[in-house]
């Protein structure tokens, strides 16, 4: 499981080409919403859940995924980014995972990841 009170791991830029880092995980229904990485971490927002991908080890041949489906998420902050301020941060608590937590520099859809959250744990 991903060390998710590890800020270092989790400070993302967007990277659409990340998605196909985890295609093999997506369901037939399922649809990347954005990706996002680090080094050569990052996250995934699907349709459906989130995935985190924590490469591990010198060659990167050992992944660790994280598949967080929003149905069992119980409440969620976001932080927008400002004028001089162009990160964003987004807060997660899992019923059963407890907080994660994500920060974002650069261009961030936000306001969209934010809403289809609601979409899913709202209902």
């Amino acid at each position: 499981m991903i060390d998710f009170d590890n800020k270092t791991v989790f400070k993302l830029k967007q990277n659409p080409d990340y998605a196909d880092k985890v295609a093999a995980l997506l369901l037939p229904n399922e649809q990347v919403i954005d990706s996002y990485s680090s080094l050569r971490d990052g996250v995934v927002f699907t349709s459906k859940r989130i995935i985190a991908l924590n490469v591990q080890g010198l060659t990167g041949s050992k992944k660790d995924f994280t598949s967080m489906p929003y149905k069992n998420i119980v409440a969620y902050s976001v932080e927008t980014s400002g004028t001089f301020d162009l990160d964003s941060e987004l807060e997660l608590y899992f019923s059963s995972l407890g907080k994660v937590r994500f920060e974002f520099s650069g261009k961030t859809a936000i306001v969209e990841i934010s809403r289809h959250i609601s979409q899913h744990a709202l209902n």
